[in-house]
This record gives C-alpha cells, sequence and structure tokens, in this order.
C-alpha cells in the first residue's frame, strides 16, 4: 500500500503572538495544513507560510475552523448546515487568494479542531462541510477522521460526490472505535518520539493499531497528521520522514 502522505497544522501564530515551527517542518512533510484566520491566523501569516510551503513544493491545505480565535477553534459552536458552509467557504477562498498570489493554490481541505470532531459524529454537519467544498471546487479532498467503520462516511461522500482522505495520527491515543481519546484525559498525547515513530510506520504498513482498550484497530490511512510546534515535535517529524523514506514505496 503507498505510504501515507504527511500533514501538519501550520500558519497558527496570530500578530506578535508566534506559535510553531513552520519554515522548519517543511522540508519534512508533504501536506501543509494552513489556518484560515478563524481559529489562529491572520492575512500575513497566512501569506508567508503559504510562501513556506511554495518554496519547498509542500501541498497546501485549507485549515478552517469555527470563529472562536479565543479558545483556538476547540470550542463546539451551534451553527446551522447553511452557516457551516459558508464558513468554509469563505475562508477556503482568503487562503486560495494568498496562494494565488504567492504561484500556488489549494489543494485539499482539512477541517481543525471542535469542527474536525464534530463532523465525524455529526453526519448533517458532516453533509455540509462536503457541500462547501464541492461548492468551491469537486476536485478537492477532504480530511476526515479514520474509525474502525467508514461505511456511513463513504457512503455520505459518493452522495455529494466528494473524495475522501483518511487521517491517522503518530502522536494521539485511540479509543476501541478508532476515535481520538479526549486530549483531558490522560495518556491522550504521546511525547516519546520512539513511540510516535513506531504508530507512525505501523499505520503506514497498514497493521493493526492496538486501542487504550486493547482492541486491534485496522484503520485507512490516505495521510498522517504529524506536528510541529516544538524542537522536540520536529525532531519526531524528521524521524517519521525517514521511516518513511525506509519502507521504500
Amino acid at each position: 500500500m503507498p505510504t501515507p502522505l504527511l500533514n501538519c497544522d501550520v500558519g497558527e501564530s496570530f500578530g506578535a503572538w508566534q506559535m510553531g515551527r513552520d519554515q522548519d517542518v517543511m522540508a519534512f512533510i508533504d501536506c501543509a495544513n494552513i489556518a484560515c484566520g478563524f481559529h489562529a491566523g491572520d492575512p500575513d501569516v497566512m501569506r508567508r507560510t503559504v510562501g513556506y510551503a511554495v518554496a519547498n513544493g509542500v501541498r497546501i491545505g485549507a485549515h478552517p475552523g469555527y470563529p472562536d480565535l479565543l479558545g483556538f477553534g476547540r470550542r463546539s459552536l451551534a451553527v446551522s448546515p447553511q452557516e457551516a458552509e459558508n464558513l468554509l467557504l469563505y475562508q477556503i477562498g482568503a487562503l486560495d487568494g494568498l496562494c494565488r498570489a504567492e504561484g500556488g493554490k489549494v489543494s485539499y481541505v482539512k477541517p481543525h479542531g471542535a469542527l474536525y470532531n464534530d463532523m465525524a459524529v455529526d453526519m448533517t454537519l458532516l453533509r455540509a462541510t462536503m457541500k462547501a467544498v464541492k461548492a468551491y471546487d469537486p476536485s478537492l479532498p477532504l480530511l476526515v477522521m479514520a474509525t474502525a467503520d467508514t461505511q456511513a462516511i463513504r457512503q455520505l461522500a459518493d452522495e455529494e460526490g466528494v473524495t475522501l482522505w483518511f487521517e491517522v495520527f503518530a502522536d494521539r491515543a485511540y479509543d476501541g472505535q478508532g476515535r481520538l481519546v479526549s486530549r483531558r484525559e490522560p495518556g491522550a498525547v504521546h511525547d516519546d518520539e520512539d513511540t510516535i515513530v513506531a504508530q507512525a510506520v505501523t499505520l503506514a504498513k497498514g497493521q493493526a493499531l492496538v486501542a487504550n482498550d486493547g482492541t486491534r484497530l485496522m484503520l485507512p490511512a490516505d495521510t498522517l497528521c504529524v506536528h510541529g510546534d516544538n524542537e522536540s515535535s520536529v525532531a519526531a517529524v524528521r524521524a517519521i520522514r525517514q521511516a518513511f523514506d525506509g519502507l521504500g514505496h
């Protein structure tokens, strides 16, 4: 099976507040999920990050979220399906405009934070997200969370005519349903480099991952999310890149 594309959340600084090692991580990833200004980022940060991606030949993805700068997009908001669709269209268009100015383009869409988690369990919200992607550019893949059972999501994508990329995580623990363990629970986030790389390789090989309750999970993995917001995580990204290059796909 093809090695999953490495994606990373970037462009999450805001004004004088700096977050992430965006420039450093670009050499090791395939896809850059760039914040679109609603949960993080601003026009200056967005354009600068687009420039880093273009210079490194990295695919650019829109990373839209709820309009929640204070909560970093990690708080669920009550929005109607039409509001959700419009929120995504607004953010994708804003990033795509800056991409064009830098000689690039938006190549896929990955919703952020609470929006990403909410659409994994709310099919109405997921459909609205798909409608937004299709309305903007039906050729753009939509990143969704890989789970133990993806049948309903695949069926909805077929109905809406949207391509899916299933996403897995190297540095997060999974529950028995193949969903991410809440960050509020102990052990939800892996911080040991060896553990992170081992989980990445297991997922890339299509092998079973052991959930926090002992369940063996088989997760589809088109793309794998890595984080590069500090020195140790950049080292983990580098190690995963080296491990994937060694798989020989």
